[in-house]
């Protein structure tokens, strides 16, 4: 044995950084990423059908214009980044009970997984041209704290279980 090469037991070990991926698994963060997407469409097409295609049928004005026109507006938007804020969540939080370990970081890693995710959609389809650019910038900041919300609530939560 080398001198020195012990520690004394009141020395702590020095600290050392984590590199961003380390920790991560990879299942964890796609199936967390699937989740957002899939319950983001589910619950905008259960909005439009429950609540949109209601009330506008009432006003006698249903028609495929009408509701772009109504999705479009402050209301629409609004409720739209609402649900799909809290579908991001769900991802985040969905990755971070999967993933056991560094909650916060796989969450997070799903809302980067979500924001490519959504932008592909975007550029494929051109759906990105008629919403306003405020509403884009505002949701692109969101989706990453989202999903990193949802892994500080599993972690939060791994912690009350254990």
């Amino acid at each position: 044995m080398q001198p020195g090469s012990q520690r004394p037991g009141n020395i702590p070990h020095r600290i050392e950084p984590t590199g961003i991926f380390t920790g991560l698994k990879v299942r964890p963060i796609v199936v967390g990423v699937v989740v957002d997407y899939v319950a983001t469409y589910v619950a905008m097409y259960a909005w439009i059908v429950i609540f949109v295609s209601k009330q506008l049928s009432e006003q006698g004005e249903f028609s495929e214009e009408t509701l772009q026109n109504f999705l479009t507006s402050s209301e629409g938007l609004l409720v739209g980044f609402a649900i799909g804020t809290l579908c991001t969540v769900l991802g985040g939080f969905v990755a971070g009970r999967l993933a056991k370990d560094v909650e916060i970081k796989h969450g997070a890693i799903v809302g980067v997984g979500s924001l490519i995710v959504s932008a592909l959609e975007q550029t494929m389809s051109g759906g990105g041209a008629s919403l306003p650019q405020w509403y884009l910038v505002v949701s692109s900041l969101a989706i990453v704290p989202a999903g990193a919300l949802g892994g500080y609530i599993a972690a939060r939560l791994k912690r009350k279980w254990v």
